[in-house]
């Protein structure tokens, strides 16, 4: 099988849309090696985990034959069908505008549909692209991936699609966080970042969706021995994160950490006592995941995926309850035998999220997508 991906996210991109799409064609090329496996690119950053996916033998760079600016939407056909793919794969909500009339059977991923369910947080142009995007991808494309069971919903919701049409293949992590401590060097992060013995993590953009002043509300009633450590972009919504700081006098318990390279990444999920994530809304929740295969617990928000990236192993509470979220913390803070059983109980659910697993899902569905495009 020849099957080629849209390699925009895998080349430039280092969270979560990049992530994915070199963990899943590195897996794909690492299980299935039969395939040919090409990877179309307008522009390559220079980075250490974009040189590291390339280097792999069984991936084949694919540069613009006719480089121009509607290359990724249109251009690109005429060099798919040069190549004579049997597949390509979206994997980040759009595919090439008539690629289904070119004979080449078409997946596309949907990551989520948040512009959607939150508009308030995009821009009104960002929205209309998005849009007009996904429901093009998802009406033309012979199959369609959702990361979730959540994010499968939303698809049939938003854009009339049949639940038939649809396979929920889940994500895993880098492997980088599945790795077994290395003590040495944790603490080497652990002086280079000034982080204490003990604390709660809390991964991800610090964006009102994340939803982290109900998370600094909650820390107010943490036991008091505990620090939060946030790993993440700042954006606007950070001034009303430091309002809130200020107002419970919680200057000294939080640390906030940015631009931390990827490979030093998992000793700070390693080293923490817990994880918090009071997301409003997530497609998946990738960073529940590390968490749970760097054996730390996991507490996290209801009310969209999250408990499917987390597992019955892990606890949750109603989004903006900041003192159910205290409790759940310092519940698991106080019960050394609670703590234990999450992290034993954590790793066999996310047996369900190993490479092998996913790489598997993913060929099936490019089986079937073919077997139904021959017939």
């Amino acid at each position: 099988m020849k099957i080629g991906f849209d390699g925009k996210r895998a080349a430039n991109n280092f969270t979560g849309l990049g992530n994915y799409s070199r963990s899943l064609i590195a897996q794909l090329a690492s299980f299935f090696p039969q395939n040919q496996y090409l990877v179309y690119i307008q522009k390559i950053k220079d980075h250490p985990q974009v040189a590291d996916f390339l280097k792999d033998k069984q991936i084949k760079v694919c540069l613009p034959q006719k480089p121009g600016l509607l290359w990724r939407t249109s251009g690109i056909k005429k060099q798919l069908i040069s190549d004579e793919l049997d597949l390509f794969h979206g994997l980040s909500h759009e595919i090439p505008f008539g690629i289904n009339k070119t004979g080449i059977a078409s997946v596309v991923t949907i990551h989520d549909l948040i512009f959607l369910k939150f508009p308030r947080y995009f821009k009104v142009i960002d929205r209309f692209i998005y849009k007009l995007k996904a429901k093009y991808a998802c009406r033309h494309a012979d199959r369609i991936v959702a990361i979730s069971e959540c994010t499968k919903r939303d698809i049939v919701s938003f854009f009339n699609i049949s639940p038939n049409k649809i396979d929920v293949v889940y994500q895993s992590c880098d492997d980088s966080f599945k790795a077994d401590a290395d003590a040495k060097f944790n603490e080497t992060v652990r002086a280079k970042f000034s982080l204490p013995a003990n604390y709660i993590l809390n991964v991800g953009t610090i964006e009102t969706r994340k939803n982290l002043v109900t998370l600094i509300k909650a820390l107010k009633n943490v036991d008091s021995t505990y620090k939060l450590v946030v790993v993440g972009r700042k954006t606007g919504y950070m001034e009303l994160v430091n309002q809130e700081i200020d107002k419970l006098g919680l200057r000294e318990r939080v640390i906030f950490l940015q631009n931390v390279p990827f490979n030093e990444l998992p000793a700070i999920y390693q080293m923490a006592k817990v994880f918090a994530y009071p997301s409003l809304y997530e497609g998946f929740g990738i960073p529940i995941t590390e968490a749970i295969f760097s054996k730390v617990p996991v507490v996290a928000a209801t009310g969209s995926c999250l408990e499917e990236a987390g597992g019955n192993t892990s606890l949750y509470v109603s989004p903006l309850d900041h003192a159910a979220l205290a409790s759940a913390i310092n519940q698991i803070i106080a019960s050394p035998e609670l703590h234990q059983k999450m992290i034993t109980e954590g790793l066999t659910h996310v047996k369900r999220f190993d490479n092998d697993v996913i790489a598997n899902d993913m060929i099936n569905v490019y089986n079937t997508t073919l077997s139904a495009k021959n017939n």
